[in-house]
């Protein structure tokens, strides 16, 4: 393609999204994209001046508006700005309207924020709003005074002077926008129309998505989209159901009629009284924007707000920097249709849009299945992104998103970029809805996944992606209590090939141990010892150790109490696991699945080959010191004097009493220690008592 058709089909191509974007309200490109894409043909048309023909989108400040509203002429035009991507940008401005008059070298600079909405026109008669307007393509926009008049941060009526105190001097450029204006500003013309930014605020834009999802409405991907099109809607019902609002920064038009107005109205010549008089007259303006005497400060001002944007609550996507002199501003006059006397710094992009290559899986040392998204490399602040997240399948299938889409990737700061979702009018039809996987991609063995809950799991003892994690909890002291074998010595195993699944631990030998980097002979027989030691463990520890989905300490606990044996648990039914008290449907599910299992089945046999294969009955009896908390259960929050979590455990259990891990009414007893958690508060509120160490040692009679 030659130089001429790149130029056409740019031409083509940014008026196609230019119409998505103002007429449909329906952009399937970001503003980075599109930013690129104009780039590109302002640079084609600098170096063929020749070639700029009216259709050119340089030639206009917006897109035509839509059929379905009536029009509205505006009484000037209401134009863009161009961008600076960076402080030479800045300054490469600055040096370009220095040049054409030297007045710029001692002018102030006003810096606001560059919102992320819908411009829109207001018009107001004697104080009254009378009329509003898109923007449209900066000429003529399309009408929607009944939409408008449903924000309600847009005043009807506005006062008929401007409500200011006595003149002061502003000398300090850090002022903010809640102080009075340095000069007073009487009257108010008869026509009046300003300009403003209709967006959502971030927080009251999250609020609507969750009103949204509870009713099973959709929901929308981002506030600008959601601002843009709920105040083109035809009935201004919808309009209104939506948290519009509204902040104003430029008086576009001012006169007095023949009839007489406030004869004695003067336009403030600076943009920073402008917008305090605009202020003092009810409109919304910005509260960070600020005054300064040089390009400079204004520049490290501008540069904060890149990483503290989201301290402005809405979205925001750079920062303006205006000649504050009006009278200066104008007189500098136009680059096509940009003004001479402003300047958009934009920020590093959060959100763009790229293809959806494919959807990943990882195994997580949990088990939990994690999808991600394969991307279109794509640049996002900076940062070229290939992957994101997905969060979960959840997630996936209330967006509906798709391999092959177009996904909307959004990174704030140093966050994972993740998927917001899909841009569905870029389908072409071809894209399929996704099915999770039915087997690991790790270990091939098939998943699990319960009514109700979100995750998906591999529950393949020996599956390669968990195999750290697994054995790292076999080993635990709320487990086997391997002494010794801390997390780095069950890396160097699995890296060596020396486990492979935790049956593996109790077939290690001290040749072998002492082969690997930091072991001489007595650590080796110590772990040795540790690891033979382990096989003592009574079966609660045991079954607690295999690491099911669901059964921690004190279902374990409960389970040894029914159970003989681990052969006796693998052949129970659901219908007779959920028979024990605590048992609900999905933990019978999930302990017959994984005893099921051909590979943990596999695994099993191993640890009974190796010796490791306690009898059941209630692990305590042995040791039992009384039954005076018989039928007692008791919840431990906090630090105790004395015993430790796993002490007082035991200490309740000898004495016939029961540990449970969560506070109910059926709780006999809070055992509290220093620093207790919310347990403590729920305990007050169901009425539960709560006693502490001494209490208890007093119930078992010491």
């Amino acid at each position: 393609m030659d130089t001429r058709e790149r130029y056409q089909q740019l031409k083509q191509e940014i008026n196609f999204h230019l119409h998505r974007y103002h007429v449909l309200d329906s952009p399937i490109i970001s503003d980075v994209e599109y930013d690129r894409l104009l780039e590109e043909l302002k640079a084609l048309e600098s170096n063929h001046p020749d070639w700029v023909s009216p259709d050119s989108p340089t030639q206009r400040a917006g897109a035509a508006p839509a059929d379905r509203f009536d029009k509205l002429r505006h009484p000037r035009p209401i134009l863009s700005l161009a961008n600076a991507f960076g402080a030479d940008d800045a300054r490469a401005w600055y040096e370009r309207i220095c040049k054409l008059d030297d007045r710029v070298e001692r002018a102030k600079f006003t810096v606001e924020p560059k919102i992320d909405g819908l411009s829109v026109v207001l018009h107001y008669r004697d104080g009254v709003f009378v009329q509003g307007a898109t923007r449209g393509d900066g000429e003529v926009g399309e009408e929607i005074t009944a939409n408008l008049r449903t924000v309600r941060a847009i005043p009807l009526k506005i006062p008929v002077q401007a409500m200011v105190d006595e003149p002061q001097t502003v000398n300090n450029a850090q002022l903010s926008m809640f102080e009075r204006p340095s000069s007073t500003v009487q009257g108010l013309p008869s026509k009046l129309v300003v300009r403003g930014e209709v967006f959502i605020n971030n927080k009251d834009f999250e609020a609507l998505n969750i009103k949204l999802a509870e009713v099973g409405e959709k929901t929308y991907l981002n506030p600008r989209n959601t601002a843009a099109g709920s105040l083109r809607q035809l009935d201004p019902a919808l309009t209104a159901q939506r948290p519009l609002t509204i902040l104003v920064y430029q008086v576009v038009y001012w006169e007095n009629d023949a009839a007489g107005g406030a004869q004695t109205f003067k336009l403030p010549t600076s943009q920073w009284e402008l917008l305090q008089w605009l202020k003092a007259l009810g409109f919304p303006v910005t509260d960070v924007a600020r005054r300064f005497d040089s390009l400079e400060e204004a520049i490290v001002y501008t540069e904060t707000w890149d990483k503290g944007r989201d301290a402005l609550g809405y979205e925001a996507d750079g920062m303006v920097i205006k000649l504050d002199d009006l009278s200066l501003a104008a007189e500098l006059g136009f680059v096509g249709k940009d003004p001479r006397g402003a300047i958009a710094f934009k920020f590093p992009a959060r959100e763009v849009t790229t293809r959806l290559k494919e959807i990943g899986v990882a195994v997580g040392r949990t088990g939990v299945l994690t999808p991600f998204a394969v991307l279109e490399a794509v640049e996002i602040g900076g940062v070229v992104v290939e992957r994101a997240t997905l969060h979960n399948f959840d997630y996936i299938a209330e967006k509906d998103i798709r391999p092959g889409d177009r996904v909307l990737i959004k990174r704030a700061g140093e966050v994972i970029p993740y998927v917001i979702g899909p841009v569905l009018d870029a389908r072409t039809g071809a894209e399929q809805p996704y099915q999770p996987p039915q087997a690991c991609p790790a270990c091939g063995q098939p998943v699990e996944h319960f009514e109700g809950e979100v995750a998906w799991f591999c529950v393949n003892a020996a599956c390669p992606a968990q195999l750290i994690r697994n054995v790292e909890h076999f080993v635990s002291k709320g487990a086997m209590d391997i002494n010794g074998l801390g997390i780095k010595i069950v890396e160097q195993l699995i890296a060596e090939g020396l486990v492979r699944d935790v049956a593996d631990l109790y077939a290690l030998t001290k040749e072998s141990l002492l082969a690997l980097e930091g072991f001489a002979d007595k650590r080796a027989e110590k772990l040795l010892e540790a690891i033979a030691a382990s096989r003592a463990q009574p079966l609660n520890r045991l079954i607690a150790a295999l690491g099911i989905h669901g059964v921690g300490e004190v279902m374990a606990n409960d389970l040894s109490r029914v159970f003989p044996d681990l052969d006796a648990l693998s052949k129970a039914s659901a219908d007779d696991l959920q028979a024990i008290e605590g048992v609900g449907p999905n933990i019978a599910e999930s302990l017959v699945d994984w005893f099921v299992r051909e590979a943990n089945q596999s695994l099993l046999a191993r640890l009974k080959s190796a010796g490791v294969w306690p009898s059941g009955g209630d692990p305590s009896l042995a040791t039992r010191r009384s039954a005076v908390l018989s039928g007692m259960t008791f919840v431990v929050t906090g630090t105790l004097p004395t015993l430790s979590r796993d002490d007082v455990k035991e200490y309740i259990e000898q004495h016939g009493g029961k540990v449970i891990d969560s506070v109910s009414k059926k709780t006999s007893y809070l055992v509290l220690g220093e620093n207790p958690g919310s347990k403590h508060d729920k305990a007050l509120s169901l009425g539960v008592p709560v006693i502490g160490e001494n209490d208890l040692r007093k119930m078992c009679g010491e």
